[in-house]
């Protein structure tokens, strides 16, 4: 009896010991993560993860109609104190979808979404391809963020069909990664985005947009894949993010409402293509105070780019602290593109109140590139504190300036004659806070499982 009681005993504790190992091994299954992110308005009251609706993360299975399926049971609960969408860890192939008010979508650090190769899935009728992957129109209070998580719109077979001409858009890719037009209050921070087939954010007649610390990389002879496309916004924030790009790092557009009060700062980029900041050159309408401060850029077109020929109006622009190396133009500037020659324009453009301060360039080709229009010249231009190292090979004109007007100081090398005129020790940068500046982001947090 003795012997039975101890083999009892025995396998009790044996039996014990297998539960508590399933137990740790349950539990490490089901293990949840808490993770604090940044809001806008206010954090939310409801959140879901793609699982709770039967999303796959296999990197293979289309997770279309999940996205879709989980914003629409969502969107009830928005106006009940918003709503979010975690993407777990995985890899979530998706073709295109639209967000909500009231909405965070947050990527986990391990998480990707990638954009289908399903060329069905993109097709809105036979003829027109979705604009972008992550879509949103009308909008306010709109999220989108993550533990550095990623968006991959895997775009090298849509830039082979286009440079092959065998895609349906002739002039350039046929998605965006992010679109947002109309939407007010709109924060976009801490997410890498990857192989962009067109532009990679493109907010439109939106305001009170912040878009930062991101990572945005796409091969830089992709075409169109701008970084950042700012277009007809209004007070917007753009700040500590990375940009290589087939495209300009950021550009700026307006149409038919202005493009003003916009922040671009610290910014790095890379894009031997194009520009490390645009203006132009779709500008029908308004360009207004525009201000960029600590740059750095390596092996770019141009340093910034400013054009129109549209009949646009940009005007107090503000630029300081660029570090520069290797780039062909450190200042382009022309207010003849887009009139195809046409000697009697019916409305000009004017570029006025443009201020650079305090750059250092090297390896530069050509130091700038200034063209204005008889009748409408290029004016208010001001340069200061400029040193430029030139390339082994280099333009012999430096300095090309038609129909301009302004002054310099300290420039090295000596400008053109137009801007000989000696300006203020340092060109002017605006000390009043703009409204985007002041506003004060939420911490918020959730649990996701892992």
């Amino acid at each position: 009896m003795k012997s039975k009681h101890l083999i009892a005993i025995f396998l009790f504790l044996l039996l014990a010991s297998i539960g508590v190992v399933e137990c740790k091994r349950h539990r490490h299954l089901f293990h949840s993560e808490l993770v604090e992110f940044q809001g806008l308005v206010d954090c939310r009251k409801h959140t879901a993860t793609l699982k709770d609706f039967g999303g796959i993360g296999d990197g293979k299975t289309s997770n279309t109609q999940v996205f879709k399926a989980a914003i629409a049971n969502l969107s009830l609960l928005a106006a009940d104190g918003g709503a979010q969408l975690v993407i777990p860890p995985g890899k979530w192939v998706t073709g295109p979808f639209s967000l909500i008010s009231h909405f965070t979508l947050y990527i986990h650090k391990q998480a990707v979404i990638l954009g289908s190769q399903d060329e069905s899935e993109w097709l809105l009728s036979k003829k027109r391809f979705s604009s972008s992957l992550i879509f949103g129109s009308n909008l306010t209070d709109v999220v989108i963020t993550g533990g550095n998580g990623k968006i991959d719109g895997q775009g090298e077979m849509w830039w082979d069909k286009f440079r092959n001409k065998n895609s349906s858009s002739s002039s350039r890719p046929p998605y965006n990664l992010i679109e947002m037009i109309h939407t007010n209050h709109l924060l976009i921070s801490n997410l890498t985005f990857l192989n962009s087939p067109s532009l990679n954010l493109h907010p439109l007649y939106s305001s009170n947009v912040i878009i930062q610390s991101l990572t945005i990389i796409a091969p830089t002879d992709a075409p169109n894949t701008d970084g950042i496309q700012s277009d007809s916004c209004t007070d917007v924030l753009i700040q500590d993010n990375y940009i290589v790009s087939g495209g300009d790092c950021v550009s700026v557009k307006s149409g038919w409402l202005p493009s003003e009060h916009i922040i671009i700062r610290k910014l790095t980029c890379i894009s031997p293509t194009s520009s490390v900041i645009g203006l132009g050159s779709e500008i029908s309408g308004l360009v207004h105070d525009v201000r960029a401060e600590d740059i750095i850029a390596f092996d770019t077109k141009s340093a910034v780019r400013i054009q129109t020929g549209f009949g646009g109006y940009v005007k107090d622009i503000f630029v300081r602290r660029m570090s520069l190396h290797k780039t062909n133009y450190v200042f382009l500037m022309t207010g003849n593109s887009g009139f195809n020659n046409d000697p009697k324009p019916k409305k000009f453009p004017s570029i006025r109140g443009i201020s650079f301060a305090d750059v250092l360039a090297d390896n530069v080709s050509m130091v700038a590139d200034f063209h204005g229009l008889k009748g409408d010249t290029l004016s208010g231009i001001c340069i200061s504190d400029v040193n430029i190292v030139l390339a082994n090979k280099y333009k012999k004109v430096q300095w090309n300036c038609s129909n301009v007007e302004g002054v310099t100081r300290n420039v090295n090398p000596k400008p053109c004659r137009p801007l000989a005129s000696k300006g203020p020790i340092i060109c002017p940068f605006p000390n009043e806070a703009l409204s985007i500046e002041g506003v004060q982001l939420k911490m918020c947090s959730v649990k996701v499982k892992t």
